[in-house]
């Protein structure tokens, strides 16, 4: 075997060179890669004792994809282009081996070969759309001409990753290698196809089975408007999807090009690009080693059945583990049962798995009416009333019941778990774990240590997140924690703006321009205006509290800030507008009306400013950690990067310089956080800033 750099080998074996790919841990296709990859192929293509070319990876995967921290940066080295045409116009059949994932340029890569084998565990896929990019290396036009127009447009609009199986059936792949022996029959195959002297074909060459009609195009696009709204990747994608129906191989490529360019300089992408190294970067946690033990958690129990304590029931009961649920009556435990079996059941109607695994899934639910049933489980996460008093008395019972070194963890979403833990003798056991609700969906965990939680209680709650399907972000205690407590600064300032006569639907509007799926008002109306509001203490002193009065309850009586007809499709309110009117005149400050822009300010100005509060607290690690739980708890949209990202965006000086002009205008709820004047001074973003 003869190294061509230091990530690239290659060997003949028998009359067959094998080209062996090594550069950890995904092979991502850098710089390096891509020199190593294009000398190897000249050499295999001059060697005269070849007669064929094998392309396999070592390690976990294959290709999985292009290096994004090269994205933005200056060539070097050879282009992707020039190694995919040295191996499509290889005079000898050129076998890509697949195993793990061949995805974005790697699966370009394969497409480059003549032929494709895959061991049945591996996966195929074009996810460049969720980078905010389209597959850039001729991935829109090669993939068209196997899969058809339809499935290829499926395949990178959502970023899917398609089974070995899968990809045979549509020709991705052309034959499936054993788990266990994909190099050999790789090799087997190679030395096949050379004797049988098999074409050499060439994907670029053919034409796109099952083309799709203009209407067709055009129906796409309107079934996904929703779907792809604010992000300009879907878009460039379809472009490039109706050129390869439309125009000959080397127009649709250049079409392609045209379309990546404006993408990789785009915001949107930036934003994207960023989210993905966050995502990786969150579960990293200063002062806890990767080393640090676990507790194995076989077993866990939930207090409370309503719609969070089953939600969270479902995460552990889909990675196979068995829940005990407690509830203080049999028709609560059994109304919360029913919902998880009506949940299970309608997932089984829409496909994502067998019928009979509803069963199986609910027979690893317990339910129970006392907690003495926790005295063996591992962890147990209480779902009750936010109430202090409440909590404190389930978890002096939890410390007497449950087994020493089992994890006692709070969903509580504000609350004090320093409190809590101080009614245990273990408080190094005790630990907040935030879920969203609903539980069963939303895929964000937030994970408060308290003051004396172990790093062993810490780590577990973070692999345990992962393990469960979720993204977890470690916080400290605070009121609201991190999501909460910048949400408050935002609903603050909502409601400010309404009493200065702004009307609801305004304030939505901009939101949802911005990109949010609904706005502050929306959602309290789909929540229920009355959730926390008591009648006897009601003075008429919000909006909220006439509303209320009115009986005004949101969509579930048909009239809140909104009204509804009998579909829960919702209107301006005059009666609304009213009230609003009222309060304006009130407030003593001159009519005005208010632009998309100053709204968008006024709401998520604070929020950034509470964010770096937070962030010199030392309440969230890093400011991408603030990113994450926004965009995936709260629906923040992920093409603007979350809270900080945007304000990096705009720069700290602007934002400081408004806040500035606002604490002056309206008074100290706006002064600047410390922290934030001072990169603004320094001419630095959150991004830099390390406690």
């Amino acid at each position: 075997m003869a190294a061509i750099n230091e990530v690239t080998d290659l060997a003949v074996e028998g009359a067959v060179a094998v080209i062996t790919l090594n550069s950890p841990p995904v092979n991502a296709l850098s710089s390096t890669v891509r020199d190593g990859l294009y000398e190897a192929f000249e050499a295999a293509i001059a060697d005269p004792a070849a007669t064929a070319i094998v392309l396999i990876c070592a390690g976990r995967t294959f290709i999985a994809g292009a290096d994004i921290s090269e994205f933005g940066g200056a060539a070097k080295g050879a282009s992707l282009f020039e190694v995919q045409n040295m191996m499509e116009s290889s005079s000898k059949p050129v076998v890509a081996a697949i195993h793990g994932t061949a995805l974005g340029g790697g699966l370009e890569v394969a497409l480059c070969a003549h032929y494709r084998i895959a061991v049945p565990s591996a996966k195929c896929g074009l996810p460049e759309v969720n980078l905010g990019l389209l597959p850039g290396a001729g991935g829109t036009q090669r993939l068209p001409r196997i899969a058809g127009a339809r499935r290829a447009l499926d395949m990178m609009i959502t970023g899917s990753h398609v089974a070995a199986a899968d990809c045979l059936a549509m020709g991705l792949v052309d034959a499936l290698a054993g788990e266990g022996t994909l190099r050999a029959d790789a090799i087997a195959y190679a030395e096949q196809m050379a004797a049988e002297g098999a074409p050499l074909t060439k994907i670029s060459d053919r034409s796109v089975p099952e083309p799709m009609t203009v209407d067709e195009f055009a129906a796409f696009r309107t079934a996904n408007a929703k779907k792809f709204r604010g992000f300009k990747a879907p878009e460039a994608i379809i472009k490039c999807v109706e050129a390869a129906v439309s125009l000959p191989f080397a127009e649709g490529m250049a079409a392609e090009r045209a379309l990546f360019g404006p993408l990789v300089a785009s915001s949107e992408s930036a934003a994207q690009r960023y989210v993905f190294f966050a995502e990786r970067e969150v579960w990293k946690i200063p002062g806890i080693p990767a080393d640090t033990a676990t507790i194995p958690v076989a077993s866990v129990g939930v207090i409370g059945a309503g719609t969070m304590g089953g939600g969270i029931a479902m995460n552990f009961v889909n990675a196979g583990i068995p829940v005990t649920i407690v509830e203080t009556k049999q028709d609560a435990l059994d109304r919360g049962l029913a919902v998880v079996r009506a949940n299970y059941e309608r997932s089984a109607r829409n496909g994502r798995f067998p019928l009979a695994d509803v069963e199986r899934r609910m027979g690893l639910i317990t339910g129970s009416l006392s907690l003495d049933d926790f005295a063996d489980v591992d962890l147990v996460i209480e779902a009750v009333f936010e109430r202090m008093d409440i909590k404190k008395e389930v978890f002096t019972k939890l410390d007497a019941i449950c087994k020493p070194g089992a994890i006692l963890a709070t969903n509580t979403s504000a609350l004090n778990i320093d409190e809590i833990a101080s009614v245990t003798t273990r408080p190094e056991s005790v630990i907040g774990l935030h879920f969203f609700s609903p539980a069963n969906v939303m895929r964000l965990i937030e994970v408060v240590r308290a003051d004396h939680t172990s790093n062993e209680v810490i780590n577990t709650s973070m692999q345990m997140s992962k393990k469960i399907g979720k993204i977890a972000a470690l916080v400290g205690v605070c009121p609201g924690f991190v999501g909460n407590r910048m949400l408050a600064q935002r609903a603050r300032e909502a409601q400010a703006l309404i009493e200065e006569g702004a009307m609801p639907w305004e304030v939505d509007e901009a939101l949802y321009e911005f990109g949010f799926a609904m706005g502050p008002f929306q959602m309290s109306d789909l929540a229920g205006l009355d959730i926390g509001w008591v009648k006897e203490n009601s003075a008429g002193l919000t909006i909220r509290d006439r509303l209320c009065e009115l009986d005004r309850r949101g969509q579930k009586n048909g009239a809140g800030y909104y009204d509804y007809d009998a579909n829960r499709n919702q209107s301006p309110s005059p009666v609304t507008e009213a009230i609003v009117r009222e309060f304006a005149a009130k407030s003593g400050k001159p009519a005005r009306t208010f632009t998309s822009a100053e709204i968008v300010e006024r709401l998520v100005y604070p929020m950034i400013n509470e964010g770096a509060k937070i962030l010199e607290e030392g309440k969230a690690i890093r400011s991408s950690d603030i990113d994450i739980i926004w965009i995936n708890g709260y629906n923040w949209p992920a093409y603007r990067g979350g809270p900080m990202f945007y304000a990096d965006h705009i720069g700290l000086d602007t934002i400081f310089a408004r806040l500035t002009e606002l604490e002056a205008q309206s008074g100290p709820q706006w002064k600047p956080a410390p922290l934030l004047e001072r990169l603004a001074n320094e001419g630095k973003g959150f991004a830099s800033y390390r406690r």
